[in-house]
């Protein structure tokens, strides 16, 4: 049996704590769900195997936990979605066929991809168990399905906080601080610049845990405090375009909508009967939180050493809740082919055509000193006509030192690379994607030096490259 809280102490000052979930000091765990028909809400309590429904758990003599009102206005209308009992489920892989069925009946999206949002599912309950997480990404038009797919699969994940239906964004950091569930968003709801930058925020914080954002609040006494909020969970985002920042953009494991005509099956409207059956799947995604919290983990078998880093913590935990052993095969190739996107769209950087040619320059035995003259005009013959700005020493200086992080030294009067530095070009070239082997400089002597911008442009304003 669960074991029974320490009593309430009637002589002392109780403290009531409105809470969600919460694991309490013996392991056992505690979530709040909601029951529509009798418009009730309580908690379920887990322990060893063993579940209950309580109305308050005790903490100690003077402070309880107790669930959050039914009649909340983001629970009773759905902003926040919540199981209502732990129902059994059979088996995992049971399980994830039922959630693909559920998808598939109801979104038109690839297959590997609706196999990848059922799997993205189950993290989503199990996600307080890694240090890292993915998003799952829609990108297309207006009338692409986008909506539909937040929808579907935003109503099984764990506490999902639907914030396409708030007026602002300054809600989200309490809701997902409250709350601590899926974040189920839709970029094109929030239309202003400055909306979307604390989206940015959101999403830039909420795939590690440990990276809180700092928000401003104002105090009883008119005063400014910071306040952390807790913004790492699983996301599900909905865009027009691609980030313009490229770190986002590789947390993201995205479906490109609208390329195809709609499945005949797929309903025009969604049917009253899709809220009964997510219901159903909620609550036995809750069993298996119970069941299987704490059990599956990141493991360094599963990380694949070919691939960026990066891509290696957002795959990790999407492949350790996955068992069967082919689909874990076709995740792997999703992260591959992800790696050769991005190593392609790298090698098209200002930066990657510098490393080329400063590899080509320095790699002939008739150029003892390579100047960032030279370089410019190489970069202007071969690239010029693809930038609107216009391209300058001290801007290829500026993506030598900065970007490259390529460190001159002054010889002679010039500021040159030395032979230590050249060694970096290997590194260079493999991470842009470059032939590993071709243009592999001399490292004779003087030969190869690369004459960089001279000590007043080291103390130059960084530029942008685009």
């Amino acid at each position: 049996m669960i074991p029974i809280s320490q009593a309430l102490d009637s002589t002392k000052r109780q403290w009531r704590i409105p809470t969600v979930s919460a694991t309490l000091r013996d392991g056992a765990l505690v979530e709040l769900v909601y029951d529509r028909e009798r418009n009730t809400t309580g908690f379920i309590v887990a322990y060893d195997g063993e579940w209950r429904r309580e109305q308050m758990v005790a903490l100690d003599e003077t402070h309880r936990l107790v669930p959050y009102s039914p009649n909340n206005n983001l629970i009773r209308n759905g902003v926040v979605l919540l199981p209502s009992e732990p129902e059994p489920y059979g088996t995992p892989e049971i399980l994830v066929q039922s959630i693909q069925t559920f998808l598939h009946r109801y979104v038109d999206v690839s297959p590997l991809f609706e196999t990848l949002a059922a799997y993205y599912v189950l993290l989503s309950w199990l996600y307080d168990s890694f240090q890292e997480l993915p998003y799952l990404r829609l990108r297309g038009d207006p009338g692409s399905g986008k909506t539909r797919f937040l929808l579907t699969v935003g109503s099984l994940c764990y506490k999902p906080i639907f914030a396409s239906g708030a007026s602002t964004v300054s809600p989200l950091f309490r809701l997902l601080d409250i709350f601590r569930g899926t974040l189920i968003i839709d970029e094109g709801d929030f239309r202003f610049s400055d909306e979307r930058a604390e989206i940015v925020k959101i999403l830039n914080n909420g795939n590690a845990r440990g990276f809180p954002v700092l928000r401003s609040e104002v105090s009883g006494k008119g005063e400014f405090n910071p306040k952390a909020y807790h913004v790492f969970g699983p996301k599900l985002v909905a865009t027009r375009s691609y980030f313009e920042d490229r770190a986002l953009e590789s947390r993201c494991l995205t479906e490109e909508m609208g390329h195809h005509r709609l499945r005949d099956d797929i309903p025009i409207n969604l049917p009253p009967t899709l809220q009964e059956a997510a219901l159903h799947l909620r609550n036995q995604l809750l069993f298996f939180r119970f069941k299987n919290l704490g059990k599956y983990q990141p493991s360094e078998a599963l990380v694949d050493r070919s691939i960026e880093p990066r891509l290696n913590q957002i795959f990790v935990p999407l492949l350790a809740v996955i068992d069967d052993p082919t689909t874990r095969n076709e995740i792997r190739g999703v992260a591959r082919r992800y790696d050769r996107d991005s190593l392609a769209e790298r090698s098209m950087d200002p930066e990657a055509q510098v490393v080329e040619i400063i590899s080509e320059l320095a790699s002939s035995p008739d150029v003892p000193r390579v100047s960032v003259k030279e370089i410019t005009e190489l970069f202007i013959a071969r690239h010029g006509e693809d930038y609107e700005r216009k391209i300058t020493p001290k801007w290829i200086g500026t993506l030598i030192r900065r970007r490259l992080n390529l460190k001159p030294v002054k010889r002679e009067g010039l500021s040159v690379l030395p032979v230590p530095e050249l060694a970096k070009l290997a590194h260079l070239r493999e991470r842009y994607g470059l032939s590993a082997n071709a243009h592999e400089p001399v490292a004779v002597g003087g030969v190869g030096a690369v004459e960089a911008t001279s000590p007043a442009e080291n103390g130059a304003s960084a530029e942008q490259g685009n």
